[in-house]
């Protein structure tokens, strides 16, 4: 007898190795992967802004990054701590303008250069819903803790995030990035409600499903969200707030990245890599 819908993960034709630089950009599930392929020995950089939750966040990042466009003064919002980049954490803000311009357009060259040598980008959706500031109609990825009336908030049609995605895959492939690992973020999203997050997820995956048809071999699909919704299935592979996965669950899933992604003896380097990481983790009691 089975007890468990298990996922049956097949090895991709993208493989990925300790030779190949790779970014990793989305919700915050991002980082858990990001901070496991760095202690196993690869060269990643993840979320360099903070997470990115939806679509169209995402591919103004990728797009300003791509094309090295930096922030200027007028982009800047008046708010409760002086100057706001609404596209990023709340970090980038701050009573001196030229002081946040400094600091976000750092990170922005710093991604810049990430991507411009890149073999793999790895993208994590996290939601269809997003925030668009009232005066300028620009969708926002954090909203800096300004008043709610200063935002609209609305779903994103599938349409949207298909067209928002297919600019920067497009760029991304002019580059010479050699492939786009695409997932949707197994975090549920309860703020939004439990039909809000399903239909969010709904939204995201008919995205990602036409993406991968019209980017066939450079767009590959992986099932973050499968893995844990229908694999684990069990409130025992959740963290107290019964929204993220616990460690057990990011572990088997990133165990499944591997068997993907990971041909056997970048697997036999990722065991070795990951033992030094431990041992420099190590703290001896006396």
């Amino acid at each position: 007898m089975r007890f468990r819908t298990e996922i049956e993960i097949s090895k991709s034709n993208l493989q990925i190795s300790h030779s190949d630089k790779l970014v990793l950009l989305g919700s915050c599930f991002t980082d858990e992967i990001g901070s496991r392929l760095e202690a196993d020995g690869f060269n990643a950089l993840h979320n360099p802004f903070g997470p990115l939750y939806n679509p169209l966040s995402l591919a103004k990042c990728i797009k300003r990054a791509v094309t090295r466009q930096h922030y200027t003064a007028e982009e800047l919002y008046d708010g409760p701590r002086g100057f706001h980049c609404l596209d990023y954490a709340s970090r980038y803000s701050g009573s001196d303008a030229e002081s946040v311009l400094q600091l976000v357009n750092g990170t922005l060259d710093i991604l810049s250069d990430a991507i411009g040598g890149a073999s793999t980008v790895i993208l994590t959706l996290g939601s269809a819903w997003i925030f668009s500031h009232n005066s300028s109609g620009q969708a926002v990825g954090n909203c800096h803790k300004f008043a709610p009336a200063c935002f609209n908030r609305r779903l994103l049609s599938v349409e949207e995030c298909v067209t928002a995605l297919d600019d920067i895959l497009t760029l991304l492939q002019k580059i010479g990035v050699k492939g786009v690992i695409l997932t949707i973020s197994p975090i549920r999203h309860l703020a939004d409600g439990l039909n809000g997050n399903t239909i969010s997820k709904s939204t995201l995956h008919l995205a990602a499903m036409q993406l991968g048809k019209k980017y066939d071999n450079f767009v590959h699909y992986f099932p973050s969200y499968e893995i844990m919704i229908d694999d684990l299935r069990d409130y025992r592979f959740y963290a107290s707030d019964m929204k993220h996965p616990s460690q057990v669950a990011i572990d088997y899933i990133y165990e499944n990245f591997g068997i993907a992604y990971f041909s056997s003896h970048t697997l036999a380097q990722v065991a070795e890599a990951h033992k030094s990481f431990l041992a420099e983790q190590h703290r001896q009691i006396l």
